[in-house]
């Protein structure tokens, strides 16, 4: 098999004209050129170069050598600086994994972000839902994925947590409710609502709310369950009950519904950006994250 770099000595001494010139260009001796194009002719089965009076030129064997070497040379190039883009973060695939209400109000920015200062970036983005996207990074499936905390099974160890921020939940009531005029509602004054659930088949959000509700000394009397946010806020405005919602899943509330904050207690839940164990140096994954934090 032909040695690449024994080419490119190759291509040094056919373009110098001479072993000795090759070899003070290269920085080597000589004798290191001649043993480096004996190698080469002995791989090759034929003989690359002749005498010229004191120089030397190619055989036509060693012309063909020298022009695939100067176009291997090139391709080399390339590759070493495509390896060094990708080691420094400049190329490569991001996989990103999210839940509804983080794709629509944290990672769209963040993305965008991301391409405007690592245009280069390839994005893999997946809405993970109702399913949880944390596997996805513990199974190797994926470089970051946004969960919700508490829960009740901790991550794998490789797995690095990244806070992105608090969530506080909100009252969402009918507009007219004979609690609306307030503007903090105690969490026990919604005890004997009828409730409109917001998340199907139930997950760690709603254990929050649940267990919030508990702590309040009642448990929710749901007569109306939905899927996701939007249409729960649907039937509250429709008279049907009370929720509530994460702050980030209210972007824009429906018409027919006030927002009001609760406490004792004051549910919240804490978003996390999960990192998996080779992605941790990744310079795309820090203006990733860098930019959600905002």
């Amino acid at each position: 098999m032909l040695d690449v770099r024994r080419m490119q000595v190759l291509r040094a001494v056919i373009t110098s004209g001479s072993i000795s010139e090759a070899a003070r260009n290269l920085g080597y001796t000589p004798s290191a050129i001649s043993q480096q194009l004996s190698t080469l002719e002995r791989e090759a089965g034929t003989a690359l170069l002749e005498r010229n009076g004191r120089g030397v030129r190619p055989t036509p064997a060693g012309e063909l050598l020298s022009e695939h070497a100067e176009v291997l040379g090139t391709q080399l190039a390339k590759a070493e600086a495509a390896l060094a883009d990708l080691k420094n973060g400049r190329t490569g695939r991001l996989a990103i994994r999210y839940f509804a209400t983080a794709g629509a109000a944290l990672v769209p920015p963040a993305v965008t972000a991301l391409r405007r200062e690592l245009p280069d970036i390839q994005v893999d983005l997946k809405l993970v839902e109702p399913d949880d996207p944390l596997p996805e990074v513990e199974a190797g499936h994926a470089d970051v994925a946004i969960v919700v905390f508490p829960r009740s099974k901790p991550p794998a160890e490789s797995v690095e947590l990244v806070h992105l921020l608090d969530d506080p939940y909100r009252a969402v009531l009918p507009k007219g409710h004979r609690l609306a005029r307030k503007r903090l509602l105690d969490l026990a004054d919604l005890a004997e609502e009828p409730w409109v659930g917001n998340e199907w088949p139930p997950g760690p959000c709603r254990d929050i709310m649940l267990q919030a509700c508990g702590a309040a000394g009642f448990a929710p009397n749901f007569v109306v369950e939905s899927e996701d946010y939007a249409t729960a806020q649907g039937f509250v405005g429709a008279g049907l009950g009370v929720s509530l919602i994460p702050e980030l899943a209210l972007g824009a509330p429906h018409p027919a519904v006030v927002v009001r904050k609760v406490r004792r207690p004051s549910p919240v839940r804490v978003i996390y950006a999960a990192v998996a164990a080779h992605a941790r140096d990744n310079p795309a994954v820090r203006v990733l994250l860098d930019a959600m934090k905002r």
